[in-house]
């Protein structure tokens, strides 16, 4: 299912990583609360009985900053109703929220950041591909100017 939350996706969260110099951690995308906003994405509807289980996994994996809440997820399905979705939502007071940052400065952290996960780059390349793919009328322009410029990074450098 697809559709769309109030909130906005920034570059905005640390990539902690061991192998990421401490000095420039890498970024990844957290939703971050905003009224006004509009984010598109993908709901999972989780099989009966499994949502205990999926909801200690994820709590698990998104633990260190965020704060959970039920939204009202709204398909873009026309015959769709909206459902209420659980949603992860990156906090201000985080440890590893880097806040707000000139795009220019993080192009330039995932432009350098690698660790086991693999680059930084690739991360963000294969979440805007992932949006376009899933979600081709989404508008994102934090990602996808990032993008822009992260790509312009690498065929200046020749990473």
């Amino acid at each position: 299912m697809r559709g769309e939350f109030a909130a906005e996706r920034h570059a905005a969260e640390a990539f902690s990583d061991p192998v990421v110099c401490v000095f420039q951690p890498g970024r990844v995308v957290t939703l971050v609360e905003d009224p006004e906003g509009c984010v598109w994405g993908v709901a999972y509807k989780l099989p009966s009985g499994k949502e205990q289980e999926v909801k200690e996994y994820l709590d698990y994996r998104e633990k260190g900053g965020y704060r959970t809440a039920t939204v009202t997820f709204h398909p873009k399905d026309p015959g769709g109703q909206p459902l209420p979705t659980l949603l992860y939502i990156g906090l201000c007071d985080n440890p590893n929220y880097l806040g707000p940052a000139p795009l220019e400065l993080i192009a330039q952290q995932i432009l350098c950041a690698v660790g086991p996960s693999g680059r930084n780059t690739e991360y963000l390349f294969e979440l805007a591909n992932a949006l376009r793919a899933l979600v081709p009328e989404a508008c994102d322009d934090h990602l996808f100017s990032l993008e822009r410029l992260v790509k312009s990074l690498v065929k200046e450098r020749g990473v």
